[in-house]
């Protein structure tokens, strides 16, 4: 399982269109279109998604973003807090659905 994830399998995620070029032509489009500067900085939006890669444990996506952070400006203090922040929005919705567990062991408490 340690190899399950390459990190050279990165440069091979445009193979995903393979067999359905017209998806994936449409969500690289959109891709681009997202992390494009706008309201937000491109840098502003690698380090949203330095964080949201944390959340989601996906380790293409912080090797991707970390450099992509590097690339825009960001700094190891900058990326540091946002990795914070992910975990601090993880770690408070794993507690608030304390709430439900909770609720559930007054309903069912004999």
């Amino acid at each position: 399982m340690s190899d399950y994830y390459q990190c050279q399998d990165l440069a091979c995620f445009a193979e995903i269109g393979n067999e359905a070029p017209e998806l994936a032509e449409k969500f690289f489009a959109y891709y681009q279109s997202v992390f494009a500067e706008g309201a937000l900085s491109e840098r502003e939006k690698a380090l949203i998604a330095l964080a949201v890669a944390h959340a989601l444990q996906c380790p293409y996506c912080i090797d991707a973003y970390t450099t992509g952070c590097l690339e825009k400006g960001g700094t190891l203090a900058e990326m540091t807090e946002a990795v914070h922040v992910a975990a601090a929005i993880r770690g408070g919705a794993s507690l608030v659905h304390g709430v439900q567990m909770r609720r559930r062991a007054r309903d069912i408490s004999l």
